[in-house]
């Protein structure tokens, strides 16, 4: 896919006669530079659909050219039952009421580690809820049995919510926290328990987790100790696009102080069996315009990451024409958190030959990475055949 230059683009643009206002964002962008708070609103509220993929897609081309990431990862989830009641949350269960629940020990862990053992995966990914006794101790001792079977492994690892809660149940500072699991085999952060900054809105959909400032403590401490974190938005609920943006706002202020973001991953709402169910979901035009905005407006972040599991294999597709440039890893079938929530993908796992396929189908070149987009393998020019098929389709 050939990129068009800013003159070309400027010149669909002026075809397409534009409001003033959105012109003058169109300029600023097409010369790298930044726009307002007020004008990242206007974008929702104003920009169709090819105005604001024409911009995003500048931007990521400009950022990554024609490269679509992803990785050979798998998830490991300890447990769903948390002390905690995320209205949005079809997940967890209350842990008084824990009859349909799942606990499981380190060794079963381990096992889930082993059994990807002799295959590519570079990436565990483990989340899960906030279980009363399941201490710092307990993910000290997981963390360091990963390592000490496979030392290359990276760990990416707890959600900020998971890490409130250890580290206040064990009377230590998030820095003493940190310090302790990353000796212990800790790599980097995922982006979870974001889910909207504003206070109002956290207070009516997750109230008693911990809030934005302690969500970004942990993940400032953590850029300050070298550890590369991602980051998140829950989207498409009761917020709005002031909301939206001041979140973004506040994630790209950070970015400006530390550069520790790997990634910023917009995460669809879904209505399945929670306490939001009555809430529409957000249409697959709104969530293209917004992975564009978002590519837009956080234009201090690398990578836009779209996760496939939860939007679906065709509108991942789509994504990679506004703004996204990750479409996650080839994950596996065990990971729970969204199918329960009604994603799109009831047995999220694809063979690497699929990723690369779904890639290649939207004439973009399907790169290899590691968790801090390290290029591991080129598959522009790989062609599956015989035994390298099979094997492919296996991992």
């Amino acid at each position: 896919m050939e990129q068009m230059n800013p003159a070309a683009i400027q010149e669909v643009l002026f075809t397409a006669k534009l409001p003033v206002n959105l012109s003058a964002i169109a300029d600023k962008v097409l010369h790298d530079e930044r726009i307002t708070f007020e004008e990242g609103v206007l974008l929702y509220e104003k920009g169709e659909l090819g105005f604001l993929g024409t911009l995003a897609n500048h931007v990521r081309e400009k950022k990554n050219g024609n490269t679509t990431y992803f990785n050979r990862n798998f998830h490991i989830e300890p447990t769903n039952v948390c002390v905690f009641t995320c209205k949005f949350c079809s997940y967890s269960r209350i842990y008084k009421h824990k009859e349909d629940g799942w606990e499981l020990s380190v060794d079963e862990m381990l096992d889930r580690v082993k059994a990807y053992d002799g295959k590519p995966v570079t990436e565990v990914h483990i989340v899960g809820g906030v279980h009363p006794k399941l201490n710092l101790e307990f993910f000290a001792e997981l963390l360091r049995k990963i390592k000490a079977h496979r030392p290359d492994l990276h760990i990416k690892a707890f959600t900020a919510v998971e890490f409130d809660y250890m580290f206040r149940k064990a009377k230590v500072s998030i820095e003493e926290g940190l310090t302790y699991l990353q000796k212990a085999g800790l790599d980097s952060l995922p982006g979870g328990g974001a889910e909207i900054f504003d206070e109002q809105v956290r207070a009516e959909i997750c109230a008693d987790k911990c809030t934005g400032a302690e969500w970004f403590a942990i993940h400032e401490t953590a850029h300050r100790l070298g550890i590369k974190t991602n980051a998140t938005m829950l989207y498409g609920h009761i917020e709005t696009f002031h909301h939206r943006i001041d979140h973004m706002d506040r994630l790209r202020q950070l970015q400006e102080r530390t550069g520790g973001f790997n990634t910023f991953i917009p995460l669809k709402f879904r209505n399945k069996d929670n306490d939001m169910s009555n809430v529409p979901e957000s249409t697959i035009i709104e969530d293209l315009r917004n992975y564009a905005v978002a590519r837009i407006y956080l234009d201090n972040f690398d990578h836009i990451k779209a996760y496939w599991p939860m939007i679906g294999r065709s509108t991942a597709q789509l994504s990679q024409s506004f703004g996204v440039d990750d479409l996650d890893g080839t994950i596996d079938d065990s990971t729970k958190i969204y199918s329960m929530a009604g994603a799109e993908e009831k047995s999220p796992a694809l063979s690497t030959r699929q990723l690369v396929d779904l890639i290649k189908q939207s004439n973009r070149t399907p790169i290899e990475r590691d968790t801090l987009y390290n290029v591991l393998n080129d598959f522009s020019n790989t062609a599956f055949t015989g035994e390298e098929a099979a094997s492919f389709s296996k991992n």
